[in-house]
């Protein structure tokens, strides 16, 4: 560590680890290339178990670790790639933005944990004597010092980018020792305060590479398309002189020889590569060849000359269990679900990600923003005063990272645009960063979201607007300076999905395709990261014992930790499927799914960007009360991508009756695809056709008292109170008015949003204490009413609720009503009536909403059906526990020998806890199961949003208080 003196005082000599805090990039490395997964050059894999020494300071242990002869006694083991802080080796920490050192550039504690990592290696015996060879690492944090037989490398920092080191002349046969010191913190760490934990280790690939005498050193593929000609040209350059070739084009050029000729685009819809290879005297490499063309033209991002439209996701790199070193299995089934989920757009969330994820991206089909190493957003906390993009002396750091990763990806055509990095801030060293670029790679266009004029960039991009924003930007009506507003706007980061949630995805969509200049956007985020706990099942911030941290609002994704997938990623693949299905003409004329549907006829639009509907096949199937009475094949004609046909269906197969019934369109996979089996369902619509009545109910039974119990038809109740005991010998406990709902992380909202976190507005108000008076229980010829208050403690609002009891002998229906007195500022989270069955109650069937759960603005992917289901199996299993599980759309359910019909349909969920308990736990584990099922019938519930860090429900999503009247039938299942 540099010692500060005081003037006059003698500076002390420089240290050995004073290149932590030094605030250049490090020395001894090569400069940056291509990175090429193989060639016929032979590699070694350094990969595996290392011996490790962890020290709490950067120079508690000197380096004789690393001389030759040194035996690591006592030391433990560590796998590489990995964090050490994920096996047992001190902590993780995770923090949104605050720096969780003082901030003091380039200055780091002296509390710096320092892992020694030692790897004793042999060469094969067939490794080639001539040329020389290059030791890899592909992703250290933070910063890293290497020694090689005890030779000094050098050291590095730039955590998620590739570092290489001439060693050909200092190894061995065998016996060789490779050493590697690494410490948490660094300068570097001041350019890597991302959204994540804080996960030091070699976690990403370390590689022995030999260089044979003439062997491939940098190359650049250029491979551009023109889409008026249909011809490609590829033109491959090369610092060593070779040969390209290209079988299936039958190219056999030098390199630097461009060649046109006529050849299928790569697109991530159709993402066509050519094999090819580059061949040196020495080395033959293997090429993937895409051909496409990046232009912005007339205001819009444009490939091969159409405009795309990004149905896109932040993705950082995690897995529960070994953080950010993923293996290939893992950025596998990232990118195959994706694919399945109609996603067509990753940006690399805040760094670029392992370079085996783009070599899939390009192979299966993805657009990708690729992302620079760097943010530095708790700077935001001091007015950016003293950010380092701002700083020349920072500056050579900035362009190293900007060059790691244009040189290390430029050869893939997935990678259409490069992102400067992510919450920097603006300054000198951007606009340097962006300059280099340009220069380097005039074939792609360049993002960054901070900088809003776009002085920068080639793109407007914004994080969580809210919809009335977007809706401007897409009439132009934002304002700003005239470069900005001829540029196209994308949402880099839109619908957090953290916990239950986003709402409103689909009404950002329906912008997205009305104004051309919205290009789409980017949800935030890919998956949660908890890591795998045995206290907790997933741990968040906080769980580790760090002193800063920013708790669970690392789980914010759409996929759960375990990578099963949530119901916000099924909402989105619905709300992005990139064909229409619509029904008939409705009443006003305009043309939606699920309302109106004309019998007999649905549109089809085709919304692909560049592909036609060849690939799919189409099926109908006609519901009767949910059940598939028949089904069959849709011929669908030839579209053309942006084309609609309107498309006769058959005669319903039978009248419903007094039932409802509606018809399911699917398109699916014809064949199979690299990411796909057949079959698989790419999107659907449901039409209703007619929905059914609502239970017909003529009040027909007398009340009879019977000492301390009313009985009415098959219902029983306690005479005081007019509590419901039991329906046809069915216990039951309440039913009563409820309005409160466990918070989800977007009703708790954003610090930032004080004004508008219904979740602590909700809790200071009281919902989640309320207080029911009894005021009467009444008596008629045919009914049983009780009136109510339902209200908070200490505040004058109130709920004026009727309970009206009928029966017909065989049913008891409950009608309540419910007036509200005083003023109510705030929406309720729901409106409903709360009961409890016997704890015995398990299998859940009913005719509604499902298979998964949905709220006002999150049903986009409900199917109307009829459903079953486990208690258990209702609950969706958030990281922090929350709302969740509530069926939309529900006529009727049956549960524990109850069959509830509701008039009109309604939310139903059933818990093993109450929403109290639900509220109370901070994970999983905490939730015990009691000896009720807890069963909530809602009339209404709030919407979600995004507000965890975007915008609330909208108002129309939002449940106002107003005088309402429900109506439930309960009766005893039979048979």
């Amino acid at each position: 560590m540099t010692v500060r003196t005081s003037p006059g005082t003698p500076a002390s000599p420089p240290s050995a680890t004073d290149y932590v805090e030094d605030v250049s990039p490090g020395s001894g490395a090569l400069p940056p290339r291509a990175r090429y997964a193989h060639s016929d050059a032979r590699s070694l894999s350094l990969n595996g178990r290392w011996d490790f020494r962890l020290s709490p300071t950067a120079d508690a242990e000197d380096d004789s670790f690393a001389a030759e002869g040194y035996e690591p006694e006592g030391w433990a083991g560590v796998d590489v790639p990995g964090h050490w802080v994920l096996q047992g080796h001190g902590s993780p920490v995770y923090t949104n933005h605050l720096y969780p050192f003082p901030v003091d550039p380039p200055h780091v504690p002296t509390e710096n944990p320092t892992g020694d990592h030692l790897r004793r290696f042999d060469l094969p015996a067939d490794w080639p004597a001539e040329g020389g060879s290059v030791l890899r690492f592909d992703g250290v944090e933070s910063c890293a010092r290497v020694w090689l037989n005890g030779t000094d490398l050098g050291e590095f920092k730039g955590s998620r980018l590739p570092h290489e080191f001439p060693v050909g002349q200092l190894l061995r046969p065998g016996g060789n020792v490779l050493a590697v010191r690494v410490h948490q913190w660094s300068a570097g760490s001041y350019l890597e305060d991302q959204d994540q934990w804080w996960l030091p280790g070699i976690f990403r690939d370390v590689t022995l590479l030999h260089r044979p005498p003439g062997g491939v050193l940098d190359f650049f593929v250029h491979a551009s398309y023109d889409h008026r000609r249909g011809l490609g040209t590829l033109r491959v350059d090369s610092d060593v002189d070779g040969r390209v070739l290209v079988p299936g084009l039958d190219i056999d050029v030098e390199t630097g020889t461009p060649v046109t000729l006529a050849v299928l685009p790569w697109t991530a819809e159709t993402p066509r590569l050519y094999d090819g290879e580059l061949v040196t005297a020495g080395e033959r490499v293997p090429l993937s060849i895409g051909f496409r063309t990046v232009e912005l033209r007339d205001g819009l991002i444009t490939v091969n000359g159409t405009p795309l439209l990004f149905k896109g996701v932040n993705r950082h790199e995690w897995h529960p269990e070994k953080g950010r070193a993923l293996d290939p299995e893992t950025m596998l089934a990232d990118v195959l679900l994706m694919k399945r989920h109609n996603i067509n757009a990753v940006r690399t969330s805040h760094y670029p990600p392992h370079p085996a994820f783009l070599d899939l991206c390009d192979t299966h089909g993805l657009w990708v923003i690729d992302e620079c190493d760097l943010e530095t957003h708790g700077f935001t906390e001091q007015g950016w005063r003293d950010n380092p993009v701002d700083d020349p002396r920072w500056t050579l750091a900035l362009l190293d990272r900007a060059e790691r990763m244009v040189e290390r990806d430029k050869n893939h055509p997935s990678v259409i645009l490069w992102s400067l990095g992510n919450e920097a801030g603006t300054g000198r060293g951007l606009t340097a960063m962006a300059e280099w670029i340009r220069a380097r790679d005039p074939s792609r266009l360049l993002h960054y979201e901070g900088d809003h004029d776009c002085r920068d960039t080639d793109v407007y991009s914004r994080m969580y607007a809210d919809h009335a924003e977007v809706e401007r930007i897409g009439r132009h009506e934002d304002g700003g300076g005239l470069r900005r507003r001829r540029l196209p706007l994308i949402l880099c980061e839109y619908g957090h999905a953290m916990g239950n949630g986003p709402g409103g995805l689909a009404d950002y969509q329906r912008l997205f395709t009305s104004h051309d200049r919205l290009q789409g956007g980017f949800v935030w985020e890919w998956i949660d990261h908890g890591i795998a706990d045995e206290r907790h099942g997933f741990a968040y911030g906080g769980d580790f014992g760090e002193e800063l941290h920013d708790g669970n609002f690392v789980c914010d994704g759409l996929l759960f930790p375990d990578r099963t997938p949530s119901p916000g990623l099924v909402e989105y693949k619905k709300v992005v499927e990139p064909v229409r299905i619509d029904g008939g003409d409705s009443p006003s004329g305009e043309r939606h799914e699920g309302s109106g549907a004309r019998v007999g006829t649905v549109r089809v639009t085709n919304g692909y960007d560049f592909t036609g509907l060849s690939h799919l096949e189409f099926a109908w199937s006609y519901e009767v009360d949910g059940e598939r009475v028949e089904s069959g094949p849709l011929a669908v004609p030839a579209l053309a991508p942006g084309e609609s046909a309107d498309v006769k269906l058959p005669p319903p197969p039978v009248d419903p009756g007094d039932a409802g019934a509606s018809w399911t369109i699917r398109a699916a996979l014809a064949e199979k695809t690299s990411w796909g089996p057949r079959g698989h369902v790419v999107a659907r619509a449901q039409l209703v056709v007619k929905e059914p009545a609502p239970p017909s109910f003529t009040p027909s039974a007398v009340p009879v008292r019977g000492g301390r119990t009313v009985t009415l038809g098959p219902g029983t109740f306690d005479a005081r109170t007019g509590a419901l005991l039991s329906v046809g010998g069915v216990e039951v406990t309440g039913p009563r008015l409820d309005v409160w709902r466990a918070p989800t992380d977007n009703d708790n909202g954003a610090h930032w949003q004080p004004d508008a976190r219904y979740g602590p507005l909700w809790r200071k108000l009281g919902l989640h204490r309320m207080r029911h008076r009894l005021d009467a229980v009444e008596t008629g010829d045919d009914f049983l009413t009780v009136r109510t208050r339902v209200a908070p403690a200490a505040r004058d609002v109130g709920l004026g609720t009727v309970y009206r009891w009928t029966s017909d002998g065989t049913r008891l229906r409950l009608t309540v009503s419910v007036a509200p007195e005083g003023h109510w500022a705030l929406p309720l989270p729901r409106l409903g009536v709360r009961l409890g069955l016997p704890g015995s109650a398990d299998r859940v069937t009913w005719l509604g909403g499902g298979p998964g759960e949905g709220y006002p603005d999150t049903g986009s992917a409900s199917l109307h059906g009829r459903w079953e289901s486990t208690v258990d199996a209702m609950q969706t299993p958030y990281v922090r526990p929350q709302e969740n599980g509530a069926r939309p759309g529900v006529r009727w359910a049956e549960i524990g020998g109850l069959r509830i019909e509701g008039d009109p349909d309604f939310w139903f969920t059933a818990r093993r806890w109450t929403s109290e308990q639900l509220d109370a736990a901070e994970h999983r584990t905490e939730l015990r199961p009691g000896d009720t099922v807890w069963v909530n019938l809602d009339h209404g519930q709030q919407g979600i949003g995004s507000q965890s860090c975007g915008p609330g429900a909208l108002p129309r999503y939002q449940l106002r208080v107003a005088p309402a009247e429900f109506s439930f039938v309960f009766s005893a299942v039979t048979g």
